[in-house]
């Protein structure tokens, strides 16, 4: 397994994750397929680009298998915190490792940048096994945000979750 920050050139492979994630598991991304089905290549190079955040992926014999992206805030207010979003890992790979080897990653990095402090994510409550991942990681649950999210007619609270560093 290899991790490795993804840049514009990851685009398409990156795209084809995104995709399958939203598709898969829309419960768990504020983002739906709908939403970015008619994204090309382009719009993922210049997130992937971007130098205002770090996207991590995780490659199985050069097969991207799972990312996770971390957003530093660029307030000055807000410096001291980044955000952890888009984590997704395909389900051929869950239960192996790899989304702790991502959010490892995105932790190093966090703690690399001058000023962070803390590390802020969600996850949907009824997500048990991400959910457990953070929490042995360190992140501790401070609120619940009820029924954030509706995909079709059905209602998911959101975890928020904090790592101080």
């Amino acid at each position: 397994m290899e991790i490795r920050q993804l840049h514009g050139n990851d685009a398409e492979m990156y795209r084809l994750l995104r995709h399958e994630a939203l598709r898969i598991n829309p419960e768990a991304f504020s983002s739906s397929y709908e939403d970015e089905m008619y994204y090309e290549e382009q719009e993922y190079r210049q997130r992937l680009d971007s130098k205002f955040t770090y996207t991590f992926g995780a490659f199985d014999e050069g097969k991207l298998v799972g990312v996770v992206t971390l957003v530093p805030e660029g307030k000055v207010k807000l410096k001291h915190r980044a955000n952890i979003f888009a984590m997704y890992v395909t389900p051929a790979k869950r239960g192996e490792g790899t989304g702790r080897y991502l959010m490892k990653m995105a932790m190093r990095k966090a703690t690399e940048l001058k000023g962070i402090e803390q590390i802020y994510l969600t996850v949907t409550g009824n997500n048990e096994p991400a959910k457990k991942l953070y929490s042995s990681l360190g992140f501790e649950t401070y609120g619940v945000d009820k029924r954030a999210m509706r995909v079709g007619d059905k209602y998911y609270d959101e975890e928020l979750m904090v790592l101080f560093l």
